[in-house]
């Protein structure tokens, strides 16, 4: 632990030169720090260049508690996990947690090396009824996970998030499935998506095919309030929070779609809770 300490206060050091190592997580001007960190990135080494530098969204709310959630370049998104009683405290703290990814996604640890894949491929193994065989079959999950880490190989976690996120909402979506039964290999369907950012037309796509879903057998209120609950306990669990809000943002795209079209029944009472579900803390 002591030595992350080090490595964390060599990287602020490095990254923001002119700040207290010591001070940083403590300084209320959380926000502006996490600029300037990413702002710094980008003229170091041009990362995501094309993108642009830190965004943050506040959830509609009449009153307490709030909730602020902040994407970087790359993806990657955060939200405050502690009670906050004002927007701008929700915001300091997902900046604050925000930050401290971002901090610890400098270490060594946490670049895609051989060493960094063999452990990831094992814990996947644990964590699934796969085996280390399953590794080298790029049709199975483990494989495909194990194909998509060695195609980024010398990246971040971080700059990995979105290719991650739209593999998981694949996989997710039913797509990954539909996909196999046309004859196409789960390393094609990356390196087809590798090129490709997670923007409002493939969510687009997505929740046409939710609604298609809907149209057969009816579940989609269930599975978004699923997808609320997951946001919310990753959120205060200080986790990343990109695949959980994807998929809340595409269900609720793909019910709001339903409910618009003048050949569907109108919704009943328990559709009509929406509005509560969605700002659900």
């Amino acid at each position: 632990m002591d030595r992350t300490l080090e490595s964390l206060r060599h990287i602020i050091a490095q990254v923001l030169p002119h700040r207290d190592p010591a001070l940083v997580f403590k300084d209320l001007n959380v926000v502006s720090m996490l600029q300037e960190f990413w702002e710094s990135k980008q003229q170091q080494r041009a990362a995501f260049p094309s993108e642009g530098v830190v965004v943050y969204e506040s959830l509609p709310s009449p009153g307490p508690p709030f909730v602020s959630y902040v994407t970087l370049p790359g993806g990657s998104c955060f939200g405050n996990f502690q009670c906050c009683l004002s927007r701008a405290e929700a915001r300091r703290d997902a900046a604050k947690v925000a930050l401290i990814n971002s901090l610890f996604n400098e270490l060594p640890s946490r670049r895609i090396t051989k060493e960094f894949i063999m452990e990831s491929v094992q814990e996947a193994v644990a964590s699934t009824s796969g085996t280390l065989d399953d590794a080298d079959d790029p049709s199975t999950s483990i494989g495909a996970y194990h194909y998509m880490l060695e195609s980024n190989m010398g990246k971040t976690m971080l700059e990995f998030q979105e290719l991650m996120t739209i593999f998981q909402l694949l996989h997710w979506n039913g797509s990954l499935k539909a996909l196999r039964e046309t004859k196409c290999s789960r390393q094609e369907v990356i390196s087809y998506y590798s090129q490709y950012s997670l923007d409002e037309k493939m969510r687009s796509h997505m929740a046409l095919d939710w609604i298609m879903k809907e149209r057969e057998s009816p579940g989609i209120l269930s599975e978004l309030r699923m997808a609320l609950r997951e946001l919310e306990e990753a959120r205060k669990a200080g986790q990343e929070l990109r695949f959980y809000k994807e998929k809340k943002e595409i269900l609720s795209l793909a019910l709001t779609q339903i409910y618009s079209d003048p050949d569907t029944s109108s919704p009943s009472d328990d559709q009509l809770s929406l509005t509560a579900l969605c700002g659900y803390h």
